[in-house]
């Protein structure tokens, strides 16, 4: 009971509270970009094959390590100066998140459709850019043994800002519609109320967030181009692969496949929703704001158990739970419009994705090197990403083929080669907590 108390004091810290407003900053882009969005389009009548490759746009976080250097390196002339290098970076990129909603919000996708993609794409950018210097204060706020707690802070706040953009919009624009059905001016109207939320945010960043402690050293970009390239892009990656060795590659493949079906659950599941016949209200209820509360309880879970049990050992049920979860869909892919079901399926997938995303955090987290926190931990999140997200646009055809429960049988095998990494990783001993 004294550790668990310990474990609970750190919960209290300034730092760990301040990460549940940048997690919620974070949480608040994702699904209006992807999940809200599915929703949006297959509710106007889009095909799912056009739905999966709309999604591809979300790949762009897959890609975020190629200008995390830059926010690593550069000081902004006038912002830099009066906010300090993380501050004026996280608003420059929460600046660029409001535009992209409210160009969204204002685009009809049976009329403007590449409008739209295009808007989608610039919020996707900036946002994955607020999520590079987010990761770089978590990591360089707190020493490596309060990771733990950041990033279950982060993740709470992460699904507070997904309860927000996902069930939040849902019931707002089924309030607005009053009608079942598409309604392009009641979802237009809901994503602009997300962007003006988004400049309420930079303004709490603004007057909540300290400045964390980093290198004065970084701020030399060196004498010429050749060198700030070395520093900024060269130095970080070697700095990763001379720590690790060879066990670099295996790393880097194992975060590439930890979450393959956590990911692609995520993009697909509200065209899902919609295929069996849930309403806005119902998908709002039990998946946006019961199935939120099921991750964070998840997420405290398994900050607890790590403290508890050991963060290698929480590792391993990461890929179990997701192939648990992937068969849960399975299932209630074979009943149909069950809201019963749909608690159940929730119950167990969120819970356990919670669980096992706080001790993916943590692990990734602890593989950085201080001195190039942000450019290292976009590799590795980025990484983890891009394959499930390359992986997703391919939904709508393989269901259009298959139908929903053979798609979902296929995804929950998906869930073994990380199993098998982890293994080879174990006996390499590289990488391991």
């Amino acid at each position: 009971m004294t550790d668990f108390a310990a474990v609970w004091r750190v919960y209290a810290h300034p730092k760990v509270r301040a990460m549940l407003l940048l997690g919620f900053s974070s949480g608040l882009p994702l699904l209006l970009v992807i999940n809200t969005l599915s929703f949006r389009l297959r509710e106007s009548g889009m095909d799912r094959a056009l739905i999966g490759e709309v999604t591809w746009v979300a790949m762009i976080w897959g890609f975020k390590w190629l200008w995390a250097p830059l926010l690593d390196r550069i000081r902004l002339p006038w912002l830099g100066r009066r906010l300090g290098r993380r501050r004026s970076w996280l608003l420059v990129a929460q600046a660029g998140v409001m535009v992209g909603l409210a160009g969204m919000g204002w685009q009809d996708p049976r009329l403007a459709l590449p409008a739209m993609v295009w808007f989608a794409a610039l919020t996707a950018f900036s946002a994955a850019s607020q999520d590079v210097v987010v990761d770089a204060w978590r990591i360089e706020a707190v020493a490596a043994d309060w990771q733990g707690a950041m990033a279950a802070a982060y993740q709470a706040g992460y699904r507070l800002g997904m309860i927000v953009a996902g069930a939040g919009v849902l019931w707002l624009v089924a309030w607005l519609a009053g009608t079942p059905g598409y309604h392009p001016a009641a979802w237009q109207t809901a994503y602009l109320v997300m962007a003006a939320l988004m400049a309420v945010i930079m303004l709490a960043v603004l007057l909540v967030l300290d400045e964390a402690p980093w290198h004065e050293h970084l701020q030399r970009s060196g004498d010429n181009a050749g060198v700030w390239l070395v520093q900024a892009i060269v130095e970080p990656l070697s700095d990763f692969f001379c720590r690790y060795g060879g066990g670099a590659v295996l790393i880097l493949v194992l975060a590439a496949a930890y979450r393959i079906p956590d990911v692609v659950l995520g993009v697909m599941s509200n065209t899902f929703y919609v295929d069996m016949g849930f309403t806005k209200s119902e998908v709002a209820m039990v998946s946006k704001i019961y199935g939120v509360a099921m991750t964070l309880a998840g997420a405290g879970m398994g900050g607890l158990m790590i403290a508890r049990f050991g963060l290698w050992r929480m590792l391993w049920l990461g890929p179990l739970f997701s192939g648990i979860g992937a068969l849960c869909y399975a299932w209630l892919a074979g009943r149909g419009h069950d809201v019963s079901g749909l608690v159940l399926t929730i119950s167990v997938d969120n819970l356990a994705g919670g669980l096992a995303s706080t001790a993916f955090i943590a692990w990734l987290s602890g593989l950085t090197s201080r001195e190039f926190s942000a450019g290292q931990y976009a590799l590795l999140s980025s990484v983890q990403m891009l394959l499930p997200k390359f992986i997703a646009g391919f939904f709508g055809f393989l269901v259009n083929a298959w139908g929903y429960p053979a798609f979902f049988r296929g995804l929950a095998l998906l869930a073994l080669p990380a199993l098998l990494l982890l293994w080879l990783l174990q006996r390499s001993g590289r990488g391991v907590p």
